[in-house]
């Protein structure tokens, strides 16, 4: 992408997201990390992620006090570290901007950067007082403005541990700081800082509670916080025309503290995950940014947990596309040999379902009740039906075309009377012989070979036998011999035709258990793989509130600490049953699959 464009549009309050953005999105495959920026109007946001995108320019940076960025803008470049994957900047309009009058909309605004990001910046100018945390007002609003899960209430949602669970890393960078850090007369690092800002005071009443309630919010809600504090850039006369200003010209330390910044961003900005740890594709951001922004348009709140089994069910039902492509290309090379024996198109039925399978298994999540996986199972099985029959149906026009061929000869000597006269029926059977002797002879015939040449022999049997009764030179014993002879061969045909079905019968059941067991096998890995990615999720979330209990007790706020630590043995205990239950599903699940009866047909139905 070569400059930025419009993700989601603010026009009159109202939110929308651009078209042409999304089908950017659609279009990229890659992992994505996401760092969005946030903070009040004409705080220098733009910079930053200009300088994250490697560029002098490219989000608008105004010298004015108007607000230049209006919704939220997109810039996707590669990730400078990250091979294969690419970074989203979200550029979002300032917060308090005076002219739009609607702090709702802000609210909205700083809701969406917090849904869509695996990194939150939070610029504002000059130090971390009061003053600065009190105008980070959203953080208040987030159980109003955001639900984890469809069935929770947002009184079990408000003590923050499910939101820090969900929620983005938080980036405080300060601009224009001027003060020395120092905490009597110690030095103290910029995240030293932030913490020292954020820290708790003790007693009651409702300047104390409003002194503490949006601190404990930051805290509750990201428990992963990193402070940057950035000197003025230039001089105030020069601030007009930082976007034209050489890097050269830009103050040394700024310099330094800029790139310590991009380091840490390109280096600590995990991809970007939802519930249940899955990493998002920009296809799968572009699902997730429609849904938050319609959802708010209508006047909803959003929810992770509704808006990721939406996007879930788009993004399974592709891998049910993306699986059934991968087999269907992977037989067409042996449906362009057609007709080919059962052994040969098994082997390659079989390989290409496997890679059908692995297609599927990397793209899908969350398909619970393994809805998705009996529909590509479905898919390929009526495909795979629809094969087997074209390659009888090859085999059969061949077979039928090839005898037609050989009796040519024997067809003609039957109109010119050449077998009426004595001796006829011997002659008849050496040539007789000779076409089905050269049939067999013939490679490739398919798997229709011995039941073509079984309707052959009789459909030959009653012009066979007119021709035996009417040969003069042979007495009545050696004509009954000759017919029990011809009877033999016919049940020895019969026998032939009969064995080559029972041969592709049990190749294909054979098919059924070994494709049964690779389903099985690889949803076991997908389910597993899900309940580790959903535990680390949790252990992360976990150790941070443990982290932050620890703090509270070394402050001194006992009671604070104590009503954490209950909070953590509760999660823990909840956690550990959402676990249970989602193993005895999984389980049950695994179980109904095992017991799934293959149709009693050759359409090599698996599960």
């Amino acid at each position: 992408m070569d400059s930025p464009m419009c993700l989601v549009k603010n026009a009159d309050g109202e939110l929308c997201v651009e078209p042409e953005a999304i089908d950017y999105l659609m279009g990229l495959k890659q992992k994505v990390v996401v760092v969005s920026v946030v903070g009040l109007y004409r705080t220098g946001k733009s910079y930053l992620m200009n300088k994250l995108a490697q560029k002098r320019s490219g989000f608008a940076l105004g010298a004015t006090i108007q607000s230049k960025t209006k919704g939220i803008w997109m810039w996707c470049v590669p990730h400078p570290e990250k091979t294969d994957h690419t970074l989203v900047l979200l550029d979002t309009e300032g917060l308090g901007d005076v002219e739009k009058g609607d702090s709702k909309n802000d609210a909205w605004i700083f809701s969406l950067a917090i849904l869509l990001s695996s990194t939150l910046v939070y610029n504002s100018r000059g130090t971390i007082d009061n003053d600065a945390v009190e105008k980070l007002q959203y953080v208040n609003e987030l159980t109003e403005m955001i639900k984890v899960k469809s069935s929770t209430d947002n009184e079990e949602e408000g003590e923050g541990t499910q939101f820090a669970q969900f929620f983005p890393n938080f980036v405080w960078t300060v601009r224009d700081f001027t003060l020395k850090l120092e905490i009597d007369g110690r030095v103290i690092t910029p995240d030293q800082y932030l913490e020292n800002s954020l820290q708790l005071k003790k007693g009651y009443g409702k300047k104390m509670n409003d002194y503490n309630v949006p601190r404990e919010c930051i805290r509750n809600f990201f428990p992963s916080r990193k402070c940057f504090v950035f000197p003025s850039p230039t001089t105030p006369d020069n601030m007009h025309r930082l976007d034209s200003m050489d890097e050269a010209e830009l103050s040394e330390r700024f310099r330094e503290v800029a790139d310590t910044f991009c380091r840490f961003i390109f280096q600590e900005s995990r991809m970007k995950t939802v519930i249940g740890g899955h990493t998002l594709t920009g296809e799968m951001l572009g699902h997730l940014v429609t849904t938050y922004v319609e959802t708010i348009a209508k006047g909803n709140v959003p929810c992770l947990e509704n808006a990721v089994l939406a996007m879930a069910k788009i993004e399974n039902q592709a891998a049910v596309d993306e699986g059934l492509a991968v087999y269907q290309k992977g037989m067409d090379d042996v449906k362009a040999l057609f007709p080919v024996d059962i052994n040969q198109l098994s082997e390659n039925h079989l390989r290409s379902e496997t890679q059908a399978t692995q297609a599927f298994m990397k793209r899908s999540f969350k398909d619970e009740n393994g809805e998705f996986l009996k529909a590509l199972v479905e898919a390929i099985s009526n495909h795979t039906a629809d094969l087997f029959k074209q390659n009888k149906d090859a085999s059969e026009k061949k077979c039928k075309a090839l005898l037609e061929k050989l009796s040519a000869l024997m067809d003609q000597g039957m109109k010119a009377g050449t077998y009426a006269t004595p001796g006829g029926y011997e002659l008849y059977c050496n040539h007789h012989d000779n076409i089905v002797a050269q049939y067999r002879a013939e490679p490739n015939k398919g798997v229709r070979a011995e039941e073509v040449l079984e309707q052959f022999l009789k459909d030959k049997s009653a012009e066979s036998n007119s021709i035996l009764q009417a040969d003069k030179q042979l007495t009545e014993n050696e004509k009954k011999i000759q017919a029990e002879k011809k009877k033999t061969a016919e049940l020895e045909q019969e026998k032939a035709a009969l064995n080559e079905q029972k041969a592709e019968m049990e190749r294909t059941i054979e098919n059924i258990g070994r494709g049964q067991e690779k389903y099985l096998k690889e949803m076991k890995e997908k389910m597993e793989e899900e309940r580790n990615q959903q535990q680390q999720e949790f252990n992360r979330t976990l150790d941070r509130r443990m982290q932050e209990q620890k703090d509270l007790l070394e402050k001194g706020h006992k009671e604070k600490a104590e009503l954490m630590r209950q909070e953590i043995e509760e999660i823990k205990k909840k956690n550990q049953l959402e676990r249970d239950a989602n193993t005895r599903n999984q389980e049950a699940l695994l179980d109904e699959l095992k017991c799934s009866k293959a149709k009693p047909d050759n359409s090599c139905t698996l599960l």
